[in-house]
């Protein structure tokens, strides 16, 4: 009997040997890509620290179901929990992503690729605290750097939001990639685990468009991440993977999803992502938005006290800021307000500051902010939207400028790169670890505050710490917002 062609298994699709190969084998040694990544993540622990004020991130927390808790799980920073590693990692996803206040990528597509600590955190305090594995912050920091540079490299070329699918399918991908690795797992096995996950096929970008914006997009990072960590589990377990999962004529990832195309490589898999990666340092807020709501800061103290008299404010962007964040009409709660390029400019000139509070119905009331925002045009310069995807610039440019009723405007004022941009990393990183010292101050007890702190900025004393008695630091009995 003959075996026809089209049953033969084929070899793995190659961009998935090439993520499995450097998942299991890179060892970063980029001294920019390390140190980055320490401010990274603490930072980004920060960001979930600084989310437990609020009870519509937190109903979302805690077991998957009341009492499930373990006396040797993963521990979810910020309370007294222990779950198991898949619903942990979903906690700390959640808690990182929910005030969009953490770090950023952007390129033909777009994400947060600190999104991934949710899944390498709880995963490597679980195998740690039960003995399976030992774990170092250093490991946890060689981890996320893998992680930034699987989603990131994938996001370069290729726009998975122009059909329509949410960036955490990335998230997903490089969490399993990463998560198989930190288990032990072969080449095979991470090939195996990552194909899962291109398998799952991606989120519909519906949450985070008009006039569908909703809370979903702050938890949907971290659903992805401990799909990563369940996908990879399973996969230790002997699951099969499925080699042609992206080419696979009509049903793979390449026909069903993306239009036919196959993925764009962008450049080799390496610490370019870390390197480059974005901070919201200063203020809460969709990342294409950053350098506007510099302008208006810049402008606040020249137009606060004559807001009655303008005439019309005109925001220069970019195409891709334009695409997601410039929105007319309601805006229905503050997973809406965040991405509203008019309304976080709004709030720029009318308070001279940006807080996650300031998205809350209770300010949103002001009829200030809507008054503003119906006076604002955003136009596109060819320029910033070419800059903006300019490997060697990634600039991320807005201006601002506001006409008076009486003829007069104040200049038209520009910011190219926002302060948590590569180009700036001598003026953000203090101010970066400003911003830590606040989150932790939001949630955690004086005392504790300051050993971490100090722990976190002594780079040997942290990289040498075992990430369970790291985690046992931010331990609390402090009762959640309801």
């Amino acid at each position: 009997m003959t075996v026809s062609p089209s049953n033969i298994r084929p070899q793995p699709d190659q961009i998935m040997v090439d993520i499995a190969d450097y998942a299991a084998n890179y060892i970063p040694n980029s001294k920019e890509a390390i140190d980055t990544a320490r401010y990274c993540f603490i930072d980004t622990l920060g960001c979930g620290l600084l989310a437990l004020r609020y009870p519509e991130c937190t109903k979302h927390l805690g077991p998957i179901v009341p009492g499930a808790l373990l006396h040797n799980g993963a521990r979810v920073p910020g309370t007294d929990w222990q779950l198991d590693p898949v619903h942990a990692a979903f906690n700390i996803g959640a808690m990182i992503r929910w005030l969009d206040f953490n770090d950023t990528w952007l390129a033909a597509e777009w994400g947060h690729p600190s999104d991934n600590l949710g899944g390498i955190l709880a995963l490597a305090d679980y195998l740690s605290r039960t003995g399976q594995s030992a774990f170092t912050v250093g490991d946890i920091l060689h981890a996320m750097i893998k992680a930034h540079e699987i989603q990131g490299i994938l996001a370069l070329e290729n726009s998975f939001n122009r059909v329509g699918l949410d960036h955490v399918l990335l998230v997903r991908v490089a969490t399993t990639a990463v998560a198989t690795a930190m288990l032990g797992g072969t080449k095979d096995q991470i090939v195996s685990a990552v194909s899962n996950a291109w398998t799952d096929g991606g989120s519909l970008r519906v949450y985070r468009h008009a006039p569908n914006t909703g809370p979903r997009k702050s938890w949907a990072a971290g659903d992805a991440t401990s799909r990563g960590v369940r996908l990879a589990l399973t996969a230790m377990r002997g699951e099969v993977g499925y080699p042609s999962a992206l080419s696979a004529k009509n049903w793979g990832f390449y026909d069903v999803l993306f239009r036919g195309k196959p993925f764009s490589p962008g450049r080799p898999l390496g610490s370019y992502v870390m390197e480059n990666v974005l901070f919201k340092i200063s203020f809460p807020a969709e990342f294409h938005g950053q350098t506007a709501v510099e302008c208006a800061l810049k402008l606040h103290s020249e137009v606060k006290e004559r807001l009655d008299q303008i005439e019309k404010i005109a925001i220069t962007s970019q195409e891709s800021a334009i695409r997601i964040i410039d929105k007319t009409g309601p805006l229905h709660n503050p997973a809406d307000r965040d991405h509203c390029i008019q309304y976080m400019t709004a709030i720029g000139l009318i308070f001279g500051e940006l807080t996650a509070d300031h998205y809350e119905n209770r300010v949103a009331k002001d009829p200030r902010i809507d008054a503003l925002r119906e006076k604002m045009t955003v136009f596109e310069d060819p320029q910033y939207s070419k800059d903006y995807l300019d490997p060697n610039k990634r600039s991320i440019a807005n201006a601002v400028q506001v006409f008076f009723k009486d003829g007069s405007a104040t200049e038209k004022v520009a910011v190219q790169y926002p302060i948590g941009h590569r180009r700036r990393r001598a003026e953000g990183i203090p101010l970066l670890v400003k911003k830590f010292e606040a989150n932790l101050a939001s949630w955690l007890a004086p005392d504790q505050c300051k050993k971490i702190q100090a722990l976190c900025l002594d780079p040997t004393r942290l990289q040498s710490t075992p990430i369970n008695e790291f985690n046992d630091l931010f331990v609390t009995s402090n009762k959640l917002p309801n």
